[in-house]
């Protein structure tokens, strides 16, 4: 299992031009342990099966290259908004070590897993923090303090925006993973880019390293800080997006 799990992880890593010794594939198997054998007795994921989560989990994650430089994200601040079981924070962190990482969750349960996960890897500049987006995004120890925002959560880009925008210093970028067409999202988000401060800059279309799986990452630039109302109170941004 460990020399099949090396070969995926490592041709995957080569599409994508992401370097990993020999102690990062240590990290990245000991962190698939971790998840298959917490997941027997908490939701954490549905896929577990090893090639699986190699593409789909820790290759989707590193995909953030596709977007952004791997010069630009080695020292960088990312906040992880809606991290779940740690994707992408996670094996962002394991591949640019010197990467400082907030992970962010509503569910507690999933933050006992990453601090278990973090502890276990040794890894260092990791917060996992339990929280909602609404809550922290207004906190002036996270608002505007990031590099990048990135979030693999499934919601509407304008919902999305709302929350991950605060978060991002000016000049600092918002990123979504995106598995869909996403035209007629981005059209209805225009207007919440423009009242939050941010402005479309890219989208990027590829497969996934040996895969049929077709991705999109929508890099959004924050130009100007966003007005002091946003985030609205916690469920809005759901409920009524801008």
């Amino acid at each position: 299992m460990r020399e099949e799990f090396d070969n995926l992880m490592r041709q995957g890593a080569k599409e994508l031009s992401v370097e990993l010794s020999g102690s990062q594939m240590d990290e990245f198997y000991r962190y698939y342990e971790l998840l298959t054998e917490w997941n027997k007795v908490m939701n954490l994921t549905a896929i577990t099966e090893l090639h699986e989560v190699v593409t789909k989990h820790f290759l989707d994650s590193l995909s953030l290259v596709k977007a952004v430089s791997a010069g630009e994200l080695e020292e960088a601040r990312i906040l992880d908004l809606g991290t779940g079981a740690g994707f992408p924070g996670i094996p962002l962190k394991i591949a640019f070590p010197d990467m400082k990482v907030t992970l962010l969750d509503s569910l507690n349960k999933r933050i006992r897993f990453l601090q278990q996960v973090v502890s276990e890897l040794n890894l260092s500049e990791v917060e996992a923090v339990h929280g909602r987006a609404e809550d922290y995004g207004r906190q002036r120890e996270f608002r505007e303090n990031y590099d990048f925002c990135v979030s693999r959560a499934v919601a509407n880009f304008s919902t999305l925006a709302e929350y991950c925008l605060p978060f991002v210093r000016k000049g600092g970028y918002f990123i979504s993973y995106k598995s869909s067409d996403v035209e007629k999202e981005l059209e209805a988000g225009d207007k919440a880019l423009k009242v939050l401060g941010g402005r479309l800059e890219t989208v990027v279309d590829f497969y996934l390293p040996g895969s049929q799986m077709y991705r999109k990452l929508v890099k959004v630039k924050k130009e100007k800080n966003t007005p002091e109302k946003y985030p609205r109170k916690a469920g809005l941004p759901g409920k009524e997006p801008l």
